[in-house]
């Protein structure tokens, strides 16, 4: 049993997972409560040769204390967080609230043959909850800048709540964006042109997960950035040269994929779904719906 004594206290039940740089436990909060609880155990070197905590945990610690203030349902609660030296090294302890299990896991164990029509309700409440989690981020400026199934948690109950902010930001008007961001399948254009971005990145994103929930895979699937580039233009059509940024490094080639536009962007979706799906996947970032309007779309009053 492995306690917290002058925090938040626990007793560790399993290890649910291992990263590079610790480990993730599962565990039970000791006292009246007795909730679970997800908790990362981190060791850093702090010696001189050492690169000590990595900016992407301190800024994801500083996010969610900042967040979490709100106390937002869709957003993953940090419950406790605190650091220990250790000689020459710092034992860094985050205590989360316990989810049962990421979108991924919740898709992967949909039937072959996909979400049907009856579970339109399952598709819906995903969408909405993820899309309440990003207004609240978007309202507060935050860019999560990383979403993806694997970063969006399911409880048993249908509670959706966004997770990992490693590569958050706090977005002002002189920050400096870095190109390398959102997993390769889920980042936007102009990111993938190494142009500027804002929170619409989140709702391209957010765009790859709605289709995904009726393809049960990633809807663009490339394995370099002007692969993903093709997959994205064989959808949504290539946009003209005058739609192209023209301070992106990369050039316009109509070899990228097939000029023209596109008005329906998947086989089998209803007019509501496919242009809730179009508004979130648009080239051009301006034109892309944000979160409170696509919360306001047709989409979700079906039910």
């Amino acid at each position: 049993m492995d306690m917290c004594p002058e925090r938040l206290r626990y007793e560790l039940l399993a290890e649910v997972g291992e990263g590079s740089f610790g480990k993730v436990y599962k565990a039970r909060e000791v006292g009246e409560k007795r909730r679970l609880l997800a908790v990362k155990k981190f060791n850093f070197s702090m010696s001189p040769q050492e690169a000590g905590i990595p900016p992407s945990m301190i800024r994801e610690v500083a996010l969610l204390r900042k967040v979490g203030h709100f106390n937002h349902p869709n957003i993953v609660k940090l419950l406790d967080a605190s650091a220990e030296s250790v000689g020459s090294a710092l034992d860094l302890t985050l205590v989360l609230e316990y989810i049962d299990q990421d979108l991924s896991t919740f898709l992967s164990k949909a039937p072959a043959c996909g979400l049907s029509r009856d579970l339109v309700k399952v598709r819906s409440d995903v969408m909405q909850q993820l899309l309440q989690g990003l207004d609240f981020l978007h309202t507060n400026l935050v860019l999560h800048r990383d979403l993806k199934p694997a970063n969006i948690l399911v409880s048993n109950h249908g509670e959706i709540k966004i997770a990992d902010f490693g590569l958050a930001r706090i977005h002002t008007f002189n920050i400096a964006l870095t190109p390398g961001v959102v997993t390769l399948w889920y980042r936007a254009p102009e990111v993938l042109l190494n142009t500027a971005y804002m929170s619409s990145v989140d709702m391209w994103s957010a765009g790859c997960i709605f289709a995904e929930l009726f393809l049960l895979r990633p809807l663009f699937k490339g394995y370099s950035e002007v692969q993903q580039l093709q997959k994205i233009f064989e959808v949504i059509g290539l946009p003209s040269e005058e739609e192209w940024p023209q301070e992106s490094p990369i050039s316009y080639s109509e070899s990228l994929g097939p000029r023209g536009s596109v008005t329906k962007l998947l086989p089998n979706l209803d007019q509501d779904e496919n242009d809730l799906l179009f508004r979130c996947l648009s080239f051009d970032p301006s034109r892309r719906i944000s979160a409170a309007n696509a919360l306001a779309h047709p989409f979700f009053m079906k039910l």
